[in-house]
């Protein structure tokens, strides 16, 4: 078997075990994550109404702050996703980390969002 076919098959049976335990309703909406090797994208997604409540991304960051590490840009991502939240009167959500592994750019993501008073 090719060896990438294998890794997306292990990625996509990770994401599926991770996503039948979360389901994000109006008042605690799921927050789920995509990362890339460019980017860091993240969305609060309530599922009974199939509805995107907020959304961030690095591509509406600053020129001066796409110059940092990729770490430190998903930490601004989730600064500019917690703003967004308080605004639509977002206090708790679920956090779907989909087929990645909760380290690196994901953890860090998910550590600012616990310092910006978001609860998991």
């Amino acid at each position: 078997m090719n060896k990438q076919k294998n890794i997306n098959q292990i990625r996509n049976r990770r994401q599926a075990r991770n996503r039948a335990k979360i389901f994000g309703t109006h008042e605690l909406p799921r927050l789920s994550v995509l990362r890339t090797n460019k980017g860091f994208y993240c969305q609060l997604i309530d599922d009974e109404n199939h509805k995107t409540l907020a959304s961030a991304s690095s591509l509406g960051l600053k020129a001066d702050e796409k110059k940092k590490k990729k770490t430190e840009q998903s930490v601004l991502v989730a600064q500019n996703l917690a703003k967004k939240a308080a605004d639509a009167g977002i206090k708790g959500i679920v956090f779907d980390r989909g087929s990645y592994r909760y380290h690196g750019r994901v953890s860090a993501f998910a550590e600012s969002l616990r310092k910006s008073g978001i609860k998991f």
